[in-house]
Formats: structure tokens, sequence, C-alpha cells
């Protein structure tokens, strides 16, 4: 792992600050840091999943300039070309090999012919994209998330985005553990992340949902498709976060991937990596959590604890509710609980008059999901749930939200409503 860092970092360096000519780069060797099989054919690379060969022959190629062996990283970027023609920052780092062989280069892309933002749009997707494959998808492979991710039996799949890392991490369901796939480089909003309101071109953070794809005919800007986010959710609204149109989507056809911050706030992933994530959003259901600057943990035990806790408060508040006790009922509920403009003295005032009688009632829950809400100040967890009541005058079934909070360590709802 250190020699990853010393690698990330050097790497980071040549295509930031050393000039890009044969002397001054031959003072550094990356060689000797690096497996000998790690880029010991193109045929190797290409076997791997797409974004891994992208990445893959970036990095080949960014290591062969360090080393002086300039007309082999030509070779190389040509043939990551030659895989995606429109990949930006391939042929800006080729405009620099073949610039090289006629001058002196200062820095990664000349700055006679690029504008300074868009070089340095493209050094940033140049240096996540190294970080990133440098990492070995050691993280999502060995690591847990440092979340509560619990997808319910009608969710196959689950997204993960950490916005810091410009990536996106896809998980499958398999029985009570989530199972990585894959990860994709995605772009965010141009001016960042935790949007406000509308117009403001920021992602925001928090719990979503991808309904199923747009069925109308787009723009060629959002290439291969569009899955609108449940984007404002409740807890958005009630911190008066505004806003629409936020989706997943693809890119324009003349365009491979958008520099890490280019969107007007939606999540951008290349058009074939759209199209490979396509399974895990044909459900209309499909969890989207998007972090800043997500933890990874060892192991599991940490958020197992937390989401057993959570199931304990969850079946002692649905025990509660059954048998009418309700002084019991409400020590679930946070005091700044609210539902549809209800407050905590209301909706106590509401439950009081209708237990008052203790009527008999069943109620059960079923396909019950939980998820860590990110909010920095929050210790939050979105729980979803198939609702069944019946009484001797109703009867319903109905999807269920809830916002639990924790509170002086114990487990509270702070908002109820309809999924």
């Amino acid at each position: 792992m250190i020699i990853n860092k010393v690698l990330t970092y050097s790497l980071l360096a040549a295509i930031t600050l050393v000039p890009w000519n044969a002397t001054a780069v031959n003072r550094f060797s990356f060689g000797n840091l690096l497996p000998k099989s790690s880029f010991s054919n193109a045929a190797t690379i290409a076997s791997s999943a797409a974004a891994d060969l992208v990445e893959g022959l970036l990095v080949k190629s960014l290591l062969e300039i360090s080393e002086g062996k300039h007309q082999q990283a030509l070779n190389t970027i040509d043939q990551l070309i030659q895989s995606v023609p429109n990949f930006k920052l391939a042929h800006l780092v080729r405009g620099d090999l073949l610039m090289a062989q006629g001058k002196y280069l200062q820095a990664f892309g000349d700055p006679t012919n690029n504008r300074p933002d868009a070089v340095q749009d493209l050094q940033e997707e140049a240096r996540v994209r190294i970080e990133r494959y440098l990492a070995k998808q050691s993280q999502a492979q060995e690591k847990q998330p440092n979340l509560i991710l619990a997808p319910n039996a009608q969710q196959s799949h689950l997204m993960l985005i950490d916005t810091s890392k410009s990536r996106l991490y896809l998980y499958q369901k398999n029985n009570d553990h989530l199972k990585y796939v894959a990860d994709y480089y995605i772009t965010v909003g141009k001016n960042g992340v935790e949007k406000q309101s509308e117009g403001d071109k920021r992602t925001p953070i928090g719990v979503y949902f991808a309904s199923t794809k747009l069925k109308q005919q787009l723009p060629d800007f959002y290439g291969e498709g569009a899955y609108p986010l449940s984007y404002p959710n409740e807890w958005d609204k009630a911190h008066n976060r505004n806003g629409s149109g936020i989706w997943l989507h693809g890119t324009p056809s003349n365009t491979y991937s958008r520099p890490p911050r280019a969107s007007d706030g939606c999540v951008v992933v290349a058009n074939q990596d759209l199209k490979a994530l396509e399974p895990a959003l044909q459900s209309g259901k499909t969890p989207i959590i998007i972090v800043n600057n997500l933890e990874w943990l060892t192991d599991s035990r940490a958020p197992e604890a937390e989401k057993s806790k959570l199931n304990s408060e969850i079946d002692n508040w649905l025990n509660d509710w059954k048998s009418q006790d309700t002084e019991k009922y409400l020590s679930y509920y946070s005091k700044d609980f609210s539902t549809n403009g209800i407050n905590y003295q209301q909706w106590a005032e509401h439950k009081y008059r209708v237990q008052a009688s203790k009527p008999e009632i069943d109620i059960s829950l079923s396909n019950i999901s939980m998820f860590s809400y990110p909010d920095p100040q929050k210790n939050l967890v979105v729980v979803d749930f198939t609702q069944t009541f019946s009484s001797s005058h109703l009867k319903n079934k109905m999807q269920k939200r809830q916002y639990w909070i924790q509170e002086g360590g114990r487990w509270k709802i702070i908002y109820e409503g309809a999924a």
C-alpha cells in the first residue's frame, strides 16, 4: 500500500509539475515500484473490464513517459485512443508526446494550445483515475463501507457514490450480504456537492432511488440515457433544499468522459458504463447513496452491530404500537419529529386521541430496507417497509418511509410518511 501511495504521488507530480521532456522525467524511475506483471502486455489489460482497460492504459502511458520511453508511451496512448476514440484526456497526452518530439514542454498540456481551465480539468481527471487504478480495487473488494446498507428482497443491487473520489461502486445483494461487482468513474456538479437550491450546479448528498430509464427521446447531451433520482427527498425538503432534474445519465456521443466536476448537478458516467449498469437499474427502485469522503472499514462488524440495534428498536416500536401503549409508543419518536407539516406535539395529541379506546389492531411489516444517510451532523438511517394495517374500521397496505436518528445512544424516529 505504501508503494502504491508513493507511485500515485510520483505520477501525479509527473503530470502536473514535472516538465514532459525525457531529461526531466528520467530523474524519476517507477518501474521497480510495480510488480513486473502489472503492465506485462496489452492482452492482460484488455481482458479486464472496459473501465479498467481505460485506466490501465492511461497509467501505463504515464509510467512510460516518466521513464523517458516516449515512443512506447505513444504506442500505448494510440492503443487507448483506438479503444475509446473520444477520450479527451488521452488525446491531450498524445498531443504532448507529439509536441515533445520537437520542443521542450513545460507542463502537462501545452498552455499555448489549451485553455488553462480545460487542462486543469483533465489533470484532475487523470489524478482520480490514477489513484483508483493504483488502489487495484482493494477498498471495494476487501473492505466494507462504514455504512448500514441493507436492501430489501426487491432491491437486487445498490450503488454507492463517493464524490471525493469520482467513483460509483456497484454492489449486488447476496443473501444477507452485499457483494462488490464493479466500480466506475463519474462526474458530479461544476460547483461540487451538497446541493441546496435550483441552479446551484451542485450534486446532492443523501439517499436516493433511481426511477426507470426515461422513455422520451433526449438530446445527445445525455448520451445512452437518463435515470431520474428522487431528489429532493424528505430530508432535503425538511432542510429547505430545492431544485429538480437530478439524473444519472451518459455522455454526448463525441465525449468518452467529462471532468470530475462538469455537470449541472447530475451524476454522469461514460455511455458504455451506463449500459453496464442498466440491468441493475431496470427495477426503478435501485438505491443510490451519494457520499462525500466515504469511510472504509476492514470488516463490517460496526455497521452490523448498529443495524442489529436498529432492528430491535423497530420491533419494539411495532410491538408497543400493537399494544396501544401510547406513552411507550411515543418514546420512539424524537422531539424534533415531523410528518406532513405536523410536529411532535401535534403527533402525540393525535395518537393519544386515536389510542384512547385501545382499539384492537393488527400490523405487520415486510420488505424492510435500511440505508445510512450521509449527514455530517447527524447519525441517520432511512428505513423503508411495506406496512399492512388492519382494525375494525380500517384495512390498508402502504409503502412507508422513516428516518431514524441516534439521540443519546438510542435510535428514534425523526420523520415518518408514505414512501
